[in-house]
């Protein structure tokens, strides 16, 4: 609803904020270690988060309540995201996996292995069919979400790939590399159909306009 913010910090914490006037609602503690990625579930109920110390875990949004805590990766926790339809999220990380979890269980659906370097941004597509992960191996790959199966590999990037997310249709991913690029894929064919030029340094944080027509 666009009334609270979330945000994760070196500080280990998790804090939730009002948009309107920025104080602090709810600090969630449970992590200890830095918390490098963190997102609110579709309804807005709960909040997934991702941590230096390997966990995963997911809070209510209302109460700031430890939910569930996700065990499996080796290494720091980089990315993460709630499906479309909040049952499922999935996890990217440095031990170069990816993984797929059942959200309100704490169960592990499937781990999905290709990578050959640390993985530093994953999505859901909008029906959740889909997995799409980059990696710091330059490579931006596409998952079956269902069977973990590996369905393209998409390669033009000559350095990490920071961040990666699925347009609103589901049609097309947009990827952002320390090559200073911004690319934009075909998601059925694999084909690169942009070159984004214009930065000069890398590229951390990339993502669709709601009406898919623009990328910031």
């Amino acid at each position: 609803d666009g009334k609270r913010v979330v945000s994760g910090s070196k500080d280990t914490l998790v804090q939730i904020r009002d948009s309107k006037t920025c104080s602090v609602v709810r600090t969630l503690t449970g992590h200890s270690d830095t918390v490098w990625c963190v997102g609110f579930s579709p309804d807005g109920r709960r909040i997934v988060s991702g941590s230096s110390d390997k966990l995963v875990k997911i809070w209510s949004a209302k109460t700031g309540a430890e939910l569930l805590t996700l065990r499996g990766h080796s290494r720091e926790v980089t990315s993460v995201a709630f499906s479309s339809d909040g049952t499922c999220v999935v996890t990217g990380s440095y031990d170069k996996t990816v993984k797929i979890w059942d959200a309100k269980e704490g169960t592990k659906f499937c781990t999905l292995r290709g990578h050959l370097h640390p993985v530093a941004s994953v999505a859901f597509s909008p029906d959740s069919k889909r997995v799409v992960s980059g990696s710091f191996d330059t490579l931006v790959k596409i998952w079956n979400a269902a069977t973990g199966a590996e369905m393209r590999t998409l390669r033009c990037h000559a350095d990490f790939v920071r961040s990666v997310a699925f347009s609103p249709n589901g049609k097309l991913i947009v990827s952002g590399s320390d090559d200073k690029l911004v690319m934009i894929w075909n998601t059925e064919t694999g084909a690169r159909v942009g070159s984004l030029t214009g930065h000069s340094g890398w590229v951390f944080s990339v993502a669709f306009s709601p009406d898919g027509k623009r990328v910031v």
